[in-house]
């Protein structure tokens, strides 16, 4: 009887052991079914929570930051003089990086040549003279022996007249002799006249000659002076002095890689070769690139925030100046990460800016009024149309939306209602993970069925 009464209370706990077993698989399965049907309206967040922003209606200004360098659109070069002659030796140079104003002296060569060459023109401007006095000294004689000898040789034809005026007294010999004295005094008086012409050419010949003699060296010791005041190489405008290379160093022999000294004092330079050039700093502009994603936000005209890096804390102002309509090809054309080109002139320029100093730029692009704008990282391009996860319950549901603008940190949208929240990562990826295997049939004790 005791071992009776004690089996039939283990006998009811089996049973009810067995009632809880199913109850709690019924609720799994419940569970289980509901969980699924959520599953087909949104996506449900996984361990890790999902970071989210809110839809924000504002006014916003367009911002373009770029990256860019400053160049100069205005160089002169400067030259050695075109002196022929041989080369010229530098006696004074400026480094590179010195700023000078209109007239200041950069380049000064040795003038030894040419002011050896002014002594000379000098000298033979003294010879010219000199010949230009004898020769007219020389005229002036001639023309008096030519004198004398034109009266002498007048009074020999009168003479001779007068003496064929007596040809009736004398006898027919005399007369004849008379006769060709007559006529040799013409044909003297004739050469001489003719000599006279001759000496008068040839004399005015040799002054002529004496001065262009005296005006060739004039003109040599003008040529001179102007050599000698070329030798100083002065700045034509206020600008930056940069120091060209010497590219005569190498002999003529130059290969890739190789690196070439700037010219110093001393150097010797080939006429008309450049020594330097001087860097406009007015004239200052800064060449940059923007994404080709932000192309649409950059147009010419807009204002541009500059901060240079070699001068910090200082900000300056300017404007898009020109930006290229298409970006740059690269060898197998443009990438997905192309650039497009843009310049940006200062408004004003400053004395501090160097050509080659790097610069930091944003470009303040459209006020836009009253729109929607959401963070970029919200926005989800995967299938080619952009869309949004928006928080839905417990989970997020995904939506397409229209893009206006989009700058690197914000997208001005529309489609959406102002506070509504959106993931700022994708979930579908995040719940992404590895398959677990699937749960093992539950083992049974003995008897189970």
């Amino acid at each position: 009887m005791e071992t009776r009464t004690s089996g039939r209370p283990k006998a009811k706990s089996a049973v009810t052991l067995l009632l809880l077993a199913g109850g709690l698989m019924a609720a799994a399965l419940l569970s289980a079914s509901l969980a699924g049907c959520t599953l087909r309206g949104a996506v449900q967040p996984g361990d890790a929570p999902i970071p989210v922003a809110q839809v924000k209606r504002v006014d916003f200004r367009l911002q373009v930051h770029a990256t860019g360098e400053l160049r100069s659109t205005h160089t002169i070069p400067l030259t050695a003089p075109p002196i022929g002659g041989g080369a010229l030796q530098i006696i004074r140079l400026l480094p590179t990086g010195t700023a000078v104003k209109a007239g200041d002296v950069v380049v000064d060569f040795d003038p030894s040549e040419q002011e050896y060459n002014l002594a000379q023109s000098q000298s033979d401007i003294n010879e010219a003279q000199q010949e230009i006095s004898k020769a007219k000294d020389d005229a002036a004689v001639q023309s008096a022996e030519d004198q004398t000898a034109l009266l002498t040789d007048q009074f020999a034809v009168r003479q001779a007249q007068l003496k064929v005026g007596e040809n009736e007294l004398v006898s027919a010999i005399d007369a004849k002799k008379n006769i060709l004295a007559l006529d040799e005094a013409k044909r003297a008086l004739a050469q001489l006249q003719q000599d006279m012409h001759s000496h008068l050419a040839s004399n005015q010949a040799a002054i002529t000659l004496a001065q262009q003699k005296l005006d060739k060296a004039r003109l040599s010791i003008s040529e001179a002076r102007k050599n000698i005041a070329s030798m100083e190489v002065r700045a034509p405008i206020a600008g930056l002095v940069v120091v060209s290379e010497n590219w005569e160093a190498s002999g003529g022999i130059f290969f890739s890689g190789m690196t070439l000294p700037q010219y110093q004092i001393g150097d010797q330079v080939g006429p008309g070769s450049q020594v330097a050039e001087l860097i406009d700093l007015d004239r200052l502009e800064i060449a940059g690139q923007v994404a080709q994603a932000d192309r649409t936000n950059v147009q010419e005209g807009d204002p541009v925030e500059i901060r240079v890096d070699a001068i910090p804390g200082a900000t300056f102002t300017g404007k898009v100046a020109r930006v290229a309509g298409i970006a740059a090809g690269g060898f197998f054309g443009p990438g997905v990460n192309a650039k497009v080109d843009m310049t940006v002139r200062f408004d004003r320029p400053d004395p501090r800016l160097r050509p080659g100093f790097s610069a930091q730029l944003v470009v303040l692009g459209k006020h836009l009024q009253n729109v929607l704008t959401v963070p970029r990282e919200a926005i989800f391009d995967l299938t080619g149309t952009p869309k949004v996860y928006v928080k839905s319950g417990s989970g997020f549901e995904s939506r397409d939306v229209k893009i206006r603008y989009l700058t690197e940190a914000t997208a001005i949208i529309d489609g959406l209602a102002p506070r509504t929240e959106v993931a700022l990562v994708n979930p579908e990826q995040q719940n992404a993970g590895p398959a677990k295997p699937a749960a093992s049939a539950p083992v049974l004790g003995p008897g189970g069925r």
